[in-house]
């Protein structure tokens, strides 16, 4: 996978920045995003003509331990959804839940549909579902609505030190 450049894509994110910097290969890939869509992944998904399995979404929940409250990042299939009790188990915390819009988009600098998980304002712990491992490359949002990042999986764990477990609902 080469790593494109920025040009053709219009004007960089922080996510690919973040990649640039790392010197990870990546694939950008845009598509014309539809405010109407009602499920942001699953549009990436058809516009992209890529397998929803190998599409993810990320998701910011608030988990609560004894210490207190905290912002993370859950990224899970698009095809799914999150099992808060096993993002909670994942990040050692008693309970979880989806946090607050506002707050995960003050907190990551990118706004609800576009949240990459790379290059955040504000890093947070992360945790990334185990199926992204079963996927040579995996697409998550690249910072803003319409436009994705492809890139290997050990790559996504590795730049956002995340921990990988088993995040979304079974079935």
């Amino acid at each position: 996978m080469a790593k494109k450049s920025k040009a053709p894509q219009g004007p960089g994110t922080p996510a690919t920045t973040a990649l640039d910097v790392a010197g990870v290969a990546y694939t950008a890939r845009s598509y014309a995003h539809d405010p109407a869509a009602v499920s942001y992944g699953l549009e990436a998904a058809e516009a992209l003509g890529a397998d929803p399995a190998r599409v993810f979404k990320t998701l910011m929940v608030e988990v609560a331990s004894g210490s207190g409250s905290q912002l993370c990042v859950a990224v899970v299939p698009v095809i799914g959804s999150l099992d808060l009790k096993a993002a909670a188990a994942a990040f050692g915390a008693k309970k979880a839940a989806m946090a607050d819009p506002t707050a995960a988009e003050r907190r990551t600098g990118y706004v609800r549909g576009g949240i990459s998980p790379l290059g955040q304002r504000q890093s947070s712990p992360t945790a990334i579902d185990d199926s992204a491992l079963e996927h040579e490359t995996v697409l998550v949002s690249g910072g803003r609505r319409g436009f994705d990042i492809e890139l290997a999986p050990a790559d996504l764990v590795r730049l956002t030190g995340a921990v990988v477990a088993r995040l979304r609902t079974a079935g």
